[in-house]
């Protein structure tokens, strides 16, 4: 299963002053956050560790990240069981959550979500909404 692929951003309704890397921050600020939060498959912690490392040491912001490493796509294996359940919980497009609180907590003031920066104090942000969306949903699987 594919939950994103910038492509699908970019070739559509995007904004013309931006470049394509703009569509894979919001996917990737989500997978690196899975990725250092322990939710990530195998893929990327056994197979290629230095993906993780990468992040870890922050050599590459998480949008930079998802276009290296994940050719701009954001697919179940990159992520553990654990991490493919939230996810369908709560990135996927169609309940809409992740993106409200991806643009309520980033892209308020800004043209689009597409304009957020693709830099770790925009992941810094992000981060504790979406530990408590994972405590909130761990909590409701028990």
């Amino acid at each position: 299963m594919k939950y994103d692929d910038a492509y699908w951003h970019y070739s559509g309704d995007f904004p013309a002053d931006l470049p394509p890397t703009a569509a894979a921050t919001h996917a990737g600020m989500f997978l690196a956050w899975a990725l250092l939060s322990g939710l990530g498959g195998e893929l990327h912690v056994i197979d290629c560790p230095d993906n993780l490392l990468s992040l870890q040491q922050r050599r590459e912001t998480p949008g930079q990240f998802l276009c290296r490493a994940c050719d701009e796509k954001f697919i179940e294996e990159d992520l553990n069981d654990e991490g493919r359940a939230f996810a369908q919980a709560y990135f996927d497009f169609d309940s809409g959550r992740y993106m409200l609180d991806y643009e309520n907590v980033l892209s308020r003031e800004l043209p689009s979500l597409y304009h957020v920066p693709d830099t770790w104090e925009t992941y810094a942000s992000l981060k504790p909404i979406l530990d408590q969306r994972l405590a909130d949903w761990r909590t409701q699987q028990r």
